[in-house]
């Protein structure tokens, strides 16, 4: 699927298709700084039901909200330098016990999501819009 984002607004549809789409508890946030990943989870999170309130999980690695469908795990992976820190944190874990986990920059663990189904959004920042792809 792609899509155009023209304005925050292009946001809550893009979030109305994609959600229908998530099969598989594991989705791959990609996009460089400032791109719009923790806006997309925004939506999404009001989209599931959440009351919670959303932020970045730079600084906490990884935020937990509550949705009527069960716990989202939304994860920030940029600070980490190796796979081993992903393990330090309990990723296995919270995988085995979420509705949904989001991850942010998760090149460190891509590897290692072999065997495992998952979708993958990429968000590319052109300066006046935002290209969407999401498998």
């Amino acid at each position: 699927m792609q899509f155009t984002i023209k304005s925050i607004d292009d946001w809550q549809e893009i979030v109305d298709k994609i959600v229908p789409e998530l099969k598989y508890n594991i989705l791959l946030l990609k996009g460089n700084l400032g791109a719009g990943k923790t806006t997309f989870t925004q939506f999404l999170m009001k989209k599931l039901g959440s009351g919670d309130e959303v932020s970045s999980p730079t600084y906490s690695i990884v935020n937990e909200y509550n949705t009527p469908q069960g716990k989202v795990f939304h994860f920030d992976l940029y600070r980490l330098k190796n796979i081993d820190e992903v393990y330090d944190i309990g990723i296995e874990e919270y995988l085995d016990n979420a509705f949904l986990c989001i991850i942010e920059w998760p090149e460190v663990y891509e590897d290692d999501l072999y065997g495992l189904k998952f979708h993958e959004m990429s968000i590319i920042n052109t300066g006046e819009e935002r290209e969407i792809s999401f498998d």
